[in-house]
């Protein structure tokens, strides 16, 4: 008896099962971990920097909603987005909309907003976030600034010298992480603590407040004192800058649309192993996204404690003395810190790896969108280009949209009272919105169809232009000088802006589908979240479309890769100048792009349809979401 019980009980004691489990528990936390920090790295760069310190030090800390809202929507991607897309075999999102919808017209459509994001929410505020970083590094204006930015950045992209550093992208963040945390520590240090901080930031005003020009005079206290809710993370819904309504429902839409389906989230999202990797990486990446309120809304703030005159400057012209724009210098509040507080030595480091992870990140957008122009526009124009043609096509695109973004920066500078992150938020809550709508209908709603998506995403975006358009002609204007756009347009906040937005692109998309033809179910197997564990043989929509043109190739590092094969005479071989020319414009070697063979492809979409999840592991990264939400709930309740 006593040696059936003992025979009963099974001991995992032996050396092997133990390195096997450990192993595995490595292995699991080791890609979590990667995954995690890889979204993280995705998201954070120099304009956070900026822009979260600049409207810290204007407003207080309301601004950190906007990090901890992503907190809860990562956790949507992990478990509602990632199973379908995973299911679905897709590793970009066009390829995932042509499987869910076909056609060709919802692809052109998402080409061109992008298009149109990179030039005015990515390439003028990197350039900007980095021009801020020179000019009080270095006292130079602005535009020096940018030209010498650019120019460095412009040289490495065209003969490939950032390709390592776009390898680096995580390293780096992470480097400039260590930094922030030892700047932080000086920060606190200098303002007395974390009660200093609160003690402090009330009284934080500067002392020019009359301004020469007649039309301005003796500046009103509201202009240049603090906000009296400046330590609430909820503010009114009324007179609140940013309305708790607005930020609890606006930005979960905006938020909805950035990290469910944006290309670049969700490639490194893919990224994972399996479901439970890659929800394991979303979990790390709301913990980081905890990090933001006290490594940059916190030193903006208290920036502004130590050099009210610059930081809080209200007179137009003295403004336009300190940072170049009249409608306030905010945004110069942590790279000020970073030149004024951090020891010689680490100082040089921390500007040199920030300026390094912008132009590599300048580099990719640079990639990305003449990747983007070339492949899914030019070639529509012209079916027969050749490779030397898209290549040329695509360096011309890419000095065209530099030109653009230089010509808007005078805009980024002044936009939402010269916060800005405020002006990214307000161009994402125009434009993204409608493309949240097709996303979160097409996983949850079978019935949704293209003519329905397609119609949506037209109809939102006349609205957001209507809106976008009229605030950009008048401007936003600054407290000193208020702007002159019609309520009519401008008078809602942008956030609920967006909420209006969404649901009017809802009901579009949802009357038209309703009232047109509906996809049959045989093409909707694991396309939609409530078939995603069907085991019924898919009839994809682009099939068509795969059988006649190139395959659909991953974005690595922030990268779309295409390939183009051309049937084209060999060419006779260039002169000696000829080949130095080719080389510096990158077009070296033998003509055809690189790429993953289509059957690699189809073996990494064979590798990612599988949902299947360990019982216990899924049981612990499942306790890991409801504990990070309970960690955020807390601190939201704690600073509402």
């Amino acid at each position: 008896m006593e040696e059936s019980m003992a025979d009963s009980r099974n001991f995992i004691d032996n050396p092997a099962d133990i390195v096997v489990i450990a192993g595995y528990f490595v292995l699991v936390i080791g890609v979590g971990l990667w995954v995690g920090a890889s979204l993280f790295a995705s998201n954070i760069g120099s304009g956070h920097f900026v822009g979260l310190a600049g409207t810290g030090a204007a407003s207080g800390l309301a601004v950190a909603g906007f990090e901890w809202n992503a907190l809860f929507v990562v956790l949507l991607l992990g478990w509602l987005f990632a199973p379908v897309y995973l299911t679905a075999g897709v590793i970009t999102m066009p390829q995932y909309l042509r499987k869910r919808f076909g056609g060709h017209r919802i692809r052109l459509y998402l080409t061109v907003l992008s298009l149109f994001l990179y030039i005015f929410t990515k390439i003028s505020v990197d350039m900007f976030s980095g021009a801020v970083f020179i000019q009080q590094a270095l006292g130079w204006n602005i535009y020096a600034s940018v030209i010498a930015l650019l120019g460095i950045t412009m040289i490495y992209t065209v003969t490939g010298g950032l390709a390592a550093l776009m390898y680096t992208d995580t390293v780096q963040t992470f480097v400039i992480l260590g930094g922030a945390f030892i700047l932080m520590g000086y920060a606190f240090n200098e303002v007395g603590g974390y009660t200093g901080l609160f003690n402090k930031y009330l009284e934080a005003k500067t002392t020019q407040t009359f301004s020469e020009d007649p039309m301005v005079g003796n500046i009103s206290p509201s202009c240049y004192e603090p906000r009296a809710d400046s330590y609430h993370l909820l503010r009114d819904p009324v007179s609140g800058d940013l309305p708790w309504p607005a930020l609890l429902v606006g930005l979960t839409i905006v938020s909805g649309w950035y990290w469910c389906s944006d290309q670049v989230i969700v490639q490194r999202c893919l990224a994972g192993k399996n479901l439970t990797h890659i929800k394991a990486g979303c979990i790390l990446c709301g913990y980081l996204k905890l990090l933001p309120m006290f490594l940059m809304v916190m030193p903006g703030m208290i920036s502004r404690i130590l050099y009210p005159d610059k930081v809080a400057c209200v007179v137009p012209e003295v403004c336009k003395q300190i940072c170049g724009t009249e409608v306030g210098c905010s945004n110069i509040a942590y790279p000020l810190l970073v030149v004024k507080l951090m020891p010689n030595g680490l100082r040089g480091l921390m500007l040199a790896v920030m300026l390094a992870a912008l132009m590599s990140s300048l580099a990719s957008i640079f990639n990305s969108s003449s990747t983007l122009f070339t492949m899914d526009i030019y070639t529509r124009l012209r079916p027969r280009a050749g490779d030397r043609e898209l290549l040329l096509v695509g360096r011309l695109w890419v000095l065209f949209i530099v030109a653009v973004s230089i010509a808007w920066l005078p805009v980024v500078q002044a936009a939402q009272g010269g916060q800005l992150f405020d002006y990214i938020q307000a161009i994402s809550s125009y434009l993204a919105p409608p493309v949240s709508a097709v996303f979160i209908l097409a996983l949850f709603v079978p019935r949704v169809n293209e003519p329905g998506a397609f119609w949506g995403l037209v109809g939102g975006l006349l609205m957001g232009l209507a809106r976008l358009i009229p605030e950009f002609y008048f401007g936003t204007g600054s407290c000193v000088r208020p702007s002159s756009c019609p309520s009519l347009f401008c008078g809602v906040h942008y956030l609920y802006f967006a909420i209006l937005l969404f649901i009017c692109s809802c009901i579009i998309i949802l009357t038209i589908s309703f009232c047109t033809t509906p996809i049959p179910q045989k093409h909707l197997h694991r396309l939609v979240f409530s078939l995603r564990h069907s085991k019924e043989e898919r009839e994809d929509l682009d099939v068509d479309e795969r059988q006649a043109g190139p395959p659909d190739f991953p974005v690595q590092n922030g990268q779309l890769e295409h390939t183009v094969e051309m049937e084209e005479p060999s060419p006779a071989a260039p002169s000696l100048l000829r080949r130095c020319l080719l080389w510096f414009c990158g077009m070296t070697g033998s003509g055809s792009s690189s790429s993953t063979p289509p059957s690699e492809e189809a073996t990494r979409a064979q590798e990612l349809e599988d949902i299947t999840e360990d019982p216990r592991w899924a049981r612990i990264v499942n306790f890991n979401a409801v504990l990070m939400m309970t960690v955020a709930v807390f601190l939201w309740g704690f600073f509402a």
